[in-house]
Protein backbone atom coordinates (compact mmCIF):
# COMPACT_ATOMS: atom_id res chain seq x y z
CA UNK A 1 0.00 0.00 0.00
CA UNK A 2 1.70 3.13 -1.25
CA UNK A 3 2.17 6.14 0.97
CA UNK A 4 0.26 8.22 -1.58
CA UNK A 5 -2.75 5.94 -1.10
CA UNK A 6 -2.98 5.72 2.67
CA UNK A 7 -1.90 9.29 3.52
CA UNK A 8 -2.36 12.77 2.15
CA UNK A 9 1.19 13.30 0.91
CA UNK A 10 0.68 17.06 0.71
CA UNK A 11 -0.37 17.37 4.38
CA UNK A 12 2.20 16.26 7.00
CA UNK A 13 1.20 13.45 9.37
CA UNK A 14 -2.23 12.98 7.79
CA UNK A 15 -3.48 9.46 7.19
CA UNK A 16 -6.69 8.41 5.42
CA UNK A 17 -8.65 6.26 7.90
CA UNK A 18 -11.58 5.56 5.54
CA UNK A 19 -9.23 4.30 2.84
CA UNK A 20 -7.32 2.14 5.33
CA UNK A 21 -10.55 0.61 6.60
CA UNK A 22 -11.75 -0.19 3.08
CA UNK A 23 -8.41 -1.71 2.08
CA UNK A 24 -8.41 -3.86 5.22
CA UNK A 25 -11.85 -5.22 4.34
CA UNK A 26 -10.71 -5.98 0.77
CA UNK A 27 -7.63 -7.81 2.04
CA UNK A 28 -9.74 -9.82 4.47
CA UNK A 29 -12.19 -10.72 1.68
CA UNK A 30 -9.36 -11.94 -0.55
CA UNK A 31 -7.86 -14.05 2.22
CA UNK A 32 -11.28 -15.61 2.86
CA UNK A 33 -11.84 -16.30 -0.83
CA UNK A 34 -9.79 -18.31 -3.31
CA UNK A 35 -6.46 -16.73 -2.38
CA UNK A 36 -3.85 -19.41 -1.84
CA UNK A 37 -0.36 -19.12 -0.45
CA UNK A 38 1.18 -16.64 1.93
CA UNK A 39 0.71 -12.88 1.96
CA UNK A 40 3.08 -10.23 3.27
CA UNK A 41 1.79 -6.67 3.43
CA UNK A 42 3.90 -3.54 3.16
CA UNK A 43 3.14 0.17 3.26
CA UNK A 44 4.97 3.36 2.45
CA UNK A 45 5.44 6.36 4.75
CA UNK A 46 3.68 9.03 2.70
CA UNK A 47 3.24 12.31 4.55
CA UNK A 48 4.56 10.78 7.77
CA UNK A 49 8.16 9.68 7.18
CA UNK A 50 9.04 11.69 4.08
CA UNK A 51 8.59 15.11 5.67
CA UNK A 52 11.11 14.55 8.47
CA UNK A 53 13.38 12.53 6.19
CA UNK A 54 13.66 15.39 3.71
CA UNK A 55 14.35 17.90 6.50
CA UNK A 56 17.30 15.91 7.85
CA UNK A 57 18.45 14.21 4.59
CA UNK A 58 18.42 10.96 6.57
CA UNK A 59 18.63 8.74 3.50
CA UNK A 60 22.05 10.19 2.64
CA UNK A 61 23.54 9.22 6.00
CA UNK A 62 23.53 10.09 9.69
CA UNK A 63 26.75 11.49 11.12
CA UNK A 64 25.92 14.15 13.75
CA UNK A 65 23.86 14.43 16.95
CA UNK A 66 21.35 16.51 15.01
CA UNK A 67 21.25 13.83 12.34
CA UNK A 68 20.52 11.14 14.92
CA UNK A 69 17.75 13.31 16.34
CA UNK A 70 16.32 13.39 12.81
CA UNK A 71 16.78 9.61 12.51
CA UNK A 72 14.64 9.18 15.64
CA UNK A 73 12.01 11.63 14.34
CA UNK A 74 11.72 9.72 11.05
CA UNK A 75 11.34 6.48 13.01
CA UNK A 76 8.64 8.02 15.20
CA UNK A 77 6.72 9.21 12.15
CA UNK A 78 6.98 5.86 10.37
CA UNK A 79 5.96 4.09 13.58
CA UNK A 80 2.90 6.31 13.98
CA UNK A 81 1.61 5.47 10.52
CA UNK A 82 2.39 1.78 10.99
CA UNK A 83 0.21 1.84 14.10
CA UNK A 84 -2.69 3.32 12.12
CA UNK A 85 -2.27 0.63 9.45
CA UNK A 86 -2.06 -2.26 11.91
CA UNK A 87 -5.07 -1.01 13.87
CA UNK A 88 -7.20 -0.80 10.71
CA UNK A 89 -6.19 -4.32 9.69
CA UNK A 90 -6.82 -5.70 13.17
CA UNK A 91 -10.25 -4.06 13.32
CA UNK A 92 -11.11 -5.91 10.09
CA UNK A 93 -10.25 -9.19 11.84
CA UNK A 94 -6.86 -9.77 10.25
CA UNK A 95 -4.12 -11.43 12.37
CA UNK A 96 -1.48 -8.75 11.80
CA UNK A 97 1.99 -8.58 13.28
CA UNK A 98 4.44 -5.78 12.49
CA UNK A 99 8.04 -6.33 11.37
CA UNK A 100 9.62 -2.85 11.31
CA UNK A 101 12.91 -2.95 9.37
CA UNK A 102 14.57 -0.70 11.98
CA UNK A 103 14.38 -3.59 14.45
CA UNK A 104 15.77 -6.31 12.20
CA UNK A 105 17.62 -5.00 9.15
CA UNK A 106 21.19 -3.73 8.94
CA UNK A 107 22.24 -1.91 5.77
CA UNK A 108 25.55 -1.28 4.05
CA UNK A 109 25.76 1.91 1.98
CA UNK A 110 22.00 2.03 1.52
CA UNK A 111 21.47 -1.65 0.69
CA UNK A 112 20.21 -4.47 2.90
CA UNK A 113 23.24 -6.17 4.42
CA UNK A 114 21.81 -8.57 7.00
CA UNK A 115 18.31 -9.64 7.97
CA UNK A 116 17.30 -12.66 10.03
CA UNK A 117 14.03 -13.81 8.46
CA UNK A 118 13.40 -16.60 10.97
CA UNK A 119 10.68 -14.70 12.89
CA UNK A 120 8.95 -13.60 9.69
CA UNK A 121 8.93 -17.16 8.34
CA UNK A 122 7.50 -18.35 11.67
CA UNK A 123 4.71 -15.78 11.39
CA UNK A 124 3.81 -17.03 7.92
CA UNK A 125 3.79 -20.64 9.09
CA UNK A 126 1.44 -19.62 11.91
CA UNK A 127 -1.01 -18.09 9.43
CA UNK A 128 -0.33 -14.53 10.57
CA UNK A 129 -0.17 -11.46 8.31
CA UNK A 130 3.27 -9.80 8.55
CA UNK A 131 3.29 -6.04 7.96
CA UNK A 132 6.46 -4.27 6.79
CA UNK A 133 7.01 -0.58 6.14
CA UNK A 134 9.49 1.92 4.80
CA UNK A 135 11.74 2.72 7.74
CA UNK A 136 15.06 3.99 9.05
CA UNK A 137 17.79 1.36 9.49
CA UNK A 138 21.29 1.37 10.87
CA UNK A 139 23.97 1.35 8.16
CA UNK A 140 27.57 0.25 8.61
CA UNK A 141 28.77 2.83 6.05
CA UNK A 142 26.35 5.74 6.47
CA UNK A 143 25.57 5.41 10.17
CA UNK A 144 21.89 5.40 9.36
CA UNK A 145 19.71 5.57 6.26
CA UNK A 146 16.18 4.93 4.99
CA UNK A 147 14.92 1.91 3.08
CA UNK A 148 11.73 2.29 1.09
CA UNK A 149 9.09 -0.44 1.21
CA UNK A 150 10.03 -1.42 -2.35
CA UNK A 151 13.69 -1.80 -1.35
CA UNK A 152 12.69 -3.95 1.60
CA UNK A 153 10.50 -6.09 -0.66
CA UNK A 154 13.28 -6.26 -3.27
CA UNK A 155 15.59 -7.94 -0.78
CA UNK A 156 12.86 -10.11 0.70
CA UNK A 157 11.77 -11.36 -2.72
CA UNK A 158 15.25 -12.67 -3.52
CA UNK A 159 14.89 -15.08 -0.60
CA UNK A 160 11.17 -15.85 -0.51
CA UNK A 161 10.64 -15.72 -4.31
CA UNK A 162 6.97 -14.64 -4.42
CA UNK A 163 4.71 -15.12 -7.41
CA UNK A 164 3.49 -11.52 -7.43
CA UNK A 165 4.24 -8.12 -5.94
CA UNK A 166 1.30 -5.72 -5.93
CA UNK A 167 2.02 -1.98 -5.69
CA UNK A 168 -1.24 -0.20 -4.86
CA UNK A 169 -1.11 3.58 -5.11
CA UNK A 170 -3.27 6.47 -6.25
CA UNK A 171 -2.49 6.21 -9.96
CA UNK A 172 -4.24 3.54 -12.05
CA UNK A 173 -0.88 2.41 -13.42
CA UNK A 174 2.25 3.86 -15.02
CA UNK A 175 1.39 6.74 -17.32
CA UNK A 176 2.93 7.10 -20.76
CA UNK A 177 2.63 10.89 -20.41
CA UNK A 178 2.70 11.91 -16.72
CA UNK A 179 1.56 14.53 -15.66
CA UNK A 180 -0.94 14.82 -18.55
CA UNK A 181 -2.29 11.36 -17.68
CA UNK A 182 -4.00 10.32 -20.90
CA UNK A 183 -2.69 6.77 -21.45
CA UNK A 184 -1.60 3.94 -19.16
CA UNK A 185 1.20 1.56 -20.10
CA UNK A 186 -0.30 -1.96 -19.96
CA UNK A 187 3.09 -3.72 -19.87
CA UNK A 188 6.68 -2.80 -19.03
CA UNK A 189 9.53 -5.18 -19.82
CA UNK A 190 13.30 -4.75 -20.16
CA UNK A 191 12.73 -4.64 -23.93
CA UNK A 192 10.53 -1.55 -23.95
CA UNK A 193 11.84 0.33 -20.92
CA UNK A 194 14.43 2.38 -22.83
CA UNK A 195 11.68 3.63 -25.12
CA UNK A 196 9.35 4.69 -22.30
CA UNK A 197 11.88 5.89 -19.72
CA UNK A 198 11.83 9.56 -20.82
CA UNK A 199 8.09 9.69 -20.13
CA UNK A 200 8.45 8.47 -16.55
CA UNK A 201 8.81 11.04 -13.80
CA UNK A 202 8.86 11.06 -10.02
CA UNK A 203 5.68 11.42 -8.02
CA UNK A 204 4.10 14.86 -7.68
CA UNK A 205 4.58 15.15 -3.92
CA UNK A 206 7.83 14.94 -1.96
CA UNK A 207 9.29 11.45 -1.98
CA UNK A 208 12.82 10.99 -0.69
CA UNK A 209 13.00 7.43 -2.00
CA UNK A 210 12.71 8.22 -5.70
CA UNK A 211 9.09 8.26 -6.82
CA UNK A 212 7.58 6.23 -9.64
CA UNK A 213 10.61 5.95 -11.91
CA UNK A 214 12.70 4.42 -9.13
CA UNK A 215 9.91 1.97 -8.33
CA UNK A 216 9.77 0.84 -11.98
CA UNK A 217 13.56 0.53 -12.28
CA UNK A 218 13.90 -1.50 -9.10
CA UNK A 219 11.05 -3.83 -10.03
CA UNK A 220 12.44 -4.33 -13.55
CA UNK A 221 15.73 -5.33 -11.97
CA UNK A 222 13.91 -7.75 -9.70
CA UNK A 223 11.86 -9.48 -12.43
CA UNK A 224 15.06 -10.03 -14.40
CA UNK A 225 16.54 -11.77 -11.36
CA UNK A 226 13.30 -13.73 -10.79
CA UNK A 227 11.78 -14.35 -14.26
CA UNK A 228 8.69 -16.11 -12.83
CA UNK A 229 7.76 -12.99 -10.83
CA UNK A 230 5.27 -10.38 -12.01
CA UNK A 231 4.77 -6.94 -10.50
CA UNK A 232 1.54 -4.97 -10.77
CA UNK A 233 1.33 -1.18 -10.40
CA UNK A 234 -2.32 -0.20 -9.95
CA UNK A 235 -4.81 2.02 -8.14
CA UNK A 236 -5.91 1.11 -4.65
CA UNK A 237 -8.14 4.18 -4.74
CA UNK A 238 -10.63 2.32 -6.93
CA UNK A 239 -12.84 0.21 -4.64
CA UNK A 240 -12.41 -3.51 -5.23
CA UNK A 241 -9.09 -3.27 -7.05
CA UNK A 242 -6.98 -4.54 -4.15
CA UNK A 243 -9.23 -7.54 -3.60
CA UNK A 244 -9.27 -8.35 -7.33
CA UNK A 245 -5.49 -7.94 -7.65
CA UNK A 246 -4.95 -10.28 -4.71
CA UNK A 247 -7.14 -12.83 -6.48
CA UNK A 248 -5.11 -12.63 -9.70
CA UNK A 249 -6.54 -9.75 -11.75
CA UNK A 250 -4.29 -7.15 -13.41
CA UNK A 251 -6.00 -3.72 -13.16
CA UNK A 252 -3.01 -1.54 -14.07
CA UNK A 253 0.53 -1.81 -15.43
CA UNK A 254 2.20 -5.20 -15.38
CA UNK A 255 6.00 -5.39 -15.04
CA UNK A 256 7.63 -8.65 -16.00
CA UNK A 257 10.75 -10.05 -17.61
CA UNK A 258 9.16 -10.97 -20.95
CA UNK A 259 6.35 -9.89 -23.29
Amino acid sequence: MGGSLITDKNRPLTHRPDVLSRLAVEIRAARQSALSGDLILGHGSGSFGHTAAKKYATRNGVYTPQGWQGFAEVWQSARALNQHVCEALAQAGLPVIAFPPSAGVTASDGQVFSWDLTPLRAALLAGLLPVLNGDVVFDNQRGGTILSTEEVFFDLAKTLQPQRILLAGLEPGVWVDFPKRTRILPLITPDNFTEIEPALQGSAAADVTGGMIQKVKSMLDLVQRLPALEVLVFSGEEPGNVREALLGACPGTLIRAHK
